[in-house]
């Protein structure tokens, strides 16, 4: 299967990427493609750039990576309780490129936060939308406590590291059947 991983912050130093590069690193027997955002910059989604201008190329680009992949990862941060507008940004413009750009798409959702609650508030709203653009969102982890719980590229508590063993474990039999 082919899986397409990336984080939802332009964040030089994300924690999520963080999060995602490790969880990605556990995954066999599949093609991983993993993407950074920063590298697709699009404008803030406004209608009068889209009637004026037009689609920019990089929503189009974004849109055709995940129309070529089996199912995805996606690592959602969180700002102010939400995903963060660098985010909430990309799935404006791939939704106004088509409306169910997540078709047939089986997806695990992760996130974490130097908080308690790991993004949950973040990873809840993705969770819930995803639906309307087609997307099957399988599994999600949160992370909480990322600087207590993750440490040299591992997540330090045995439970937490068992939590992601299980969603992997049922994402990966998922994705395969």
């Amino acid at each position: 299967m082919k899986v397409l991983a990336f984080a939802g912050s332009n964040s030089s130093a994300s924690i999520n990427q963080q999060l995602l590069d490790h969880v990605v690193e556990r995954i066999q027997n599949h093609e991983i493609k993993e993407i950074k955002l920063t590298e697709y910059p699009l404008p803030i989604y406004s209608q009068d750039i889209e009637k004026n201008e037009g689609f920019p190329i990089n929503a189009t680009i974004i849109k055709n990576v995940i129309a070529e992949s089996d199912a995805l990862i996606i690592a959602v941060n969180e700002h102010n309780g939400g995903p963060s507008a660098f985010f909430k940004n990309l799935i404006d413009w791939l939704s106004r490129l088509n409306k169910t750009f997540l078709e047939g798409k089986k997806i695990l959702l992760i996130s974490t936060s130097p908080g308690k609650r790991g993004a949950k508030s973040s990873l809840e709203y993705t969770k819930n939308i995803f639906g309307r653009f087609g997307g099957d969102v399988i599994e999600s982890f949160s992370l909480p406590s990322f600087k207590d719980n993750f440490q040299d590229r591992k997540v330090t508590n045995e439970v937490l590291h068992m939590g992601i063993e299980d969603v992997l474990t049922t994402f990966a039999h998922q994705i395969e059947s």
